[in-house]
């Protein structure tokens, strides 16, 4: 017989109530308004996500990175499992409910990942974090936020894909450094303003837990 979901925690947002659902002991999902946003057992683009964005700090003794949207923590998890120990990672996650659950119920899925010490969790949005930043201060970005480039980002003004905000993202790079955008589907105009932002732009399909999510790295010359 199959355990029904129950809800362990709400928090209203301006998209509708999110969830985090459990199931048995290590069955977990997250919701907003009824429609599923992840689940513990689909992780295998956030982790490639990770492990392609961050594959060009292998010889870089401290490299900075910052994180966009937290998740489950399975993005940071495979982060830090590609990182030297002198790494620090900055994650910038919207809603404070969801940190919270990182270091909660949702911690063993990833063995703590958000409570490692490389790990600083910034309240806010990933965009501000961005704008804010000094010149060259990170050496990747990795953006894994809800659903990614799609029909409804492709206004000029979008803070996270339009051009002056690709623009921002490069600005905060370090010469030889990666923004990776993970994206639920292609996106054609997207890829293209991309690399008119003055990126080399890459495209990597990550297949498994029945779909194909994409996965643009883009690389930042001298």
């Amino acid at each position: 017989m199959t355990r029904p979901w129950r809800t362990i925690d709400r928090v209203a947002t301006s998209e509708g109530a999110l969830e985090l659902r459990q199931r048995g002991d290590a069955d977990f999902l997250i919701t907003i308004a009824g429609r599923v946003l992840m689940t513990s057992s689909a992780r295998r683009s956030e982790q490639a996500l990770a492990t392609l964005g961050l594959a060009h700090l292998v010889r870089r003794p401290a490299p900075r990175v910052l994180i966009g949207g937290l998740g489950m923590g399975y993005t940071v998890r495979a982060a830090l499992g590609a990182l030297p120990p002198a790494a620090r990672v900055t994650v910038a996650e919207l809603t404070p409910e969801v940190a919270a659950w990182c270091r909660g119920p949702l911690a063993p899925l990833t063995g703590g990942a958000v409570l490692d010490p490389r790990v600083e969790v910034v309240i806010g949005d990933v965009a501000d974090v961005i704008a804010r930043a000094a010149p060259a201060a990170y050496d990747a970005i990795l953006l894994d936020l809800y659903e990614g480039p799609r029909a409804a980002t492709q206004r000029r003004d979008d803070p996270f894909y339009g051009p002056a905000a690709l623009a921002r993202s490069r600005a905060a790079l370090a010469p030889g450094g990666v923004l990776a955008v993970w994206s639920e589907d292609p996106d054609a105009p997207f890829e293209r303003r991309f690399g008119a932002a003055g990126f080399t732009v890459t495209t990597h399909k990550v297949r498994g837990d029945g779909r194909v999510h994409i996965v643009y790295l883009g690389a930042r010359g001298a």
